[in-house]
């Protein structure tokens, strides 16, 4: 007995020993090291961002770091599959493919070098080094580059002999084809059939139809929600999709979207030949409610019952992630929209809630201390404030990633209204879509955005501010108190 129970415990042993092997294995398959040189950053932190879904392009952090006093950082997080992610650093954005278990070395700049300076934040092109040719960023920009070099050569066809630019399109398709025949890469060769699909969405003699199209591009391929190039292709092949619709399937879609049934009119739009496919299609339907959504023929509340539903049970898990998504988008920070709830803490204890702001309108302040330009509008808003103290709700954020200042500290304690410092990651600034500082948004007296962002104490590029709103504002309690 006492041998047999030793052989269990053995073989058990030996299990976990091998579990734990194939786990630390996989685990260092799938992690992704990036080092880097951002001179212009030191100090500051890269955050890399994967876009959860191509329809909101929300982004979700997956890895961050902290630029050091030698301009170099190093970051490493874990990857499943290949996919394009962005690269934010202060207000600017580059982007940049990754693959599991891959190593890139990169320079991160502030600016690309003809483009000026955006107080907003710059779209910056980011450099590779020691970039070999198998590497899914090197292939993805040669390609780009040749179809650019290629498109521009033959381009003028298109309006002066039509059938000559369909045929040298066609020969074009045959070199990329041979190209890449042995590529094995499955990201890569989507990303290079669905780049193909949208040339041929370039009107012209001899272009397929729509279910030409569908046919030789759509029905043979999986729904690819990572890949970049095959999202941007069925968002454009179904935009506007319902129209197209046969009379009696539009109107079914509108009675499922009356009885508030995804059911329904998951039924209806199966009626088209392009929505067979069960995930396609209800990935479809909600693009299709969101379109349709600011239009005066669909009621918005139903529209609203049917992306909460589907953001909790789809057929499918990706499809659950893009109506959520998308229900978010479409119901938080849209004039008109209701403003989401939030609950601000001090000391780790509740002190203010989105109800002790209900009855005057609430002007946010998102401000970063360290920005010489934020702190010339404070000066701006104090003025403001002094002058409409009566009118409305003032609340600035302050902006702590923890590298503050004293100086910084004794500005944001000169703030006579209410003010809460959190870090820029903090959940309430996330609720409010804040990327860039200072922002404003502008809630009314029942809690519904009237702006977001809203006009600042600065001029912008219309010569507004937000000091005739406020005015206005005035303006109506004044002849609301006058009527008492």
């Amino acid at each position: 007995m006492n041998q047999l129970n030793s052989h269990i415990s053995l073989k058990s042993s030996l299990f976990t020993l091998a579990f734990l092997f194939v786990l630390t294995s996989y685990s260092q398959t799938n992690t992704v090291k990036i080092e880097g040189f951002a001179p212009d950053y030191v100090g500051k932190e890269i955050s890399f961002n994967r876009i959860e879904d191509y329809y909101s392009n929300i982004e979700l952090t997956i890895g961050k770091t902290t630029v050091k006093a030698d301009s170099t950082f190093t970051a490493e997080f874990h990857l499943d599959q290949t996919q394009r992610i962005v690269v934010r650093s202060l207000n600017n954005r580059g982007w940049m493919y990754l693959e599991p278990g891959k190593k890139y070395d990169v320079f991160y700049p502030n600016k690309n070098p003809n483009d000026p300076e955006v107080k907003t934040g710059n779209q910056v092109e980011i450099k590779f080094f020691n970039i070999g040719p198998t590497d899914i960023n090197y292939k993805i920009l040669a390609f780009q580059r040749w179809t650019d070099e290629y498109m521009a050569r033959y381009y003028d066809l298109k309006f002066k002999d039509p059938a000559r630019f369909g045929d040298k399109l066609d020969t074009f398709k045959m070199y990329v084809e041979n190209a890449y025949k042995g590529d094995s890469s499955i990201f890569f060769l989507n990303f290079v059939k669905f780049s193909m699909a949208q040339l041929d969405e370039i009107s012209f003699t001899g272009t397929r139809n729509r279910f030409e199209k569908y046919d030789f591009y759509i029905k043979p391929s999986a729904v690819y929600y990572e890949n970049d190039a095959y999202m941007n292709y069925i968002k454009k092949y179904y935009a506007d999709y319902i129209p197209r619709l046969s009379n009696e399937a539009n109107n079914e879609v509108y009675l499922g979207v009356v009885k508030s049934s995804p059911t329904a009119i998951m039924k209806a739009l199966g009626s088209d030949y392009a929505l067979k496919n069960l995930r396609l299609r209800e990935m479809v339907m909600i693009q299709a409610l969101s379109e349709v959504y600011y239009s005066d023929d669909f009621p918005q509340t139903n529209i609203n019952t049917i992306l909460d539903s589907l953001s909790k049970k789809c057929l499918f898990r990706e499809n659950e992630i893009i109506a959520k998504n998308v229900y978010s988008r479409l119901t938080e920070l849209v004039q008109g929209g209701k403003a989401p709830d939030f609950v601000l803490f001090k000391d780790n204890k509740v002190s203010k809630t989105y109800m002790d702001y209900k009855g005057k309108h609430l002007y946010i302040h998102f401000y970063d201390p360290k920005s010489p330009n934020n702190q010339k509008e404070l000066v701006l808003l104090k003025e403001m404030h002094k002058k409409y103290i009566n009118d409305l709700h003032f609340l600035t954020i302050a902006i702590d990633n923890g590298d503050l200042k004293e100086s910084e500290y004794a500005e944001i304690q000169s703030i006579q209204w209410d003010v809460f410092v959190m870090p820029s990651t903090d959940e309430f600034i996330s609720k409010f879509r804040i990327t860039n500082y200072p922002s404003y948004v502008l809630i009314d007296a029942q809690g519904y955005i009237v702006g977001a962002p809203a006009l600042a104490p600065t001029p912008n590029a219309q010569y507004q501010t937000i000091d005739q709103t406020f005015y206005y504002i005035h303006k109506a309690r004044q002849a609301e108190l006058d009527k008492r």
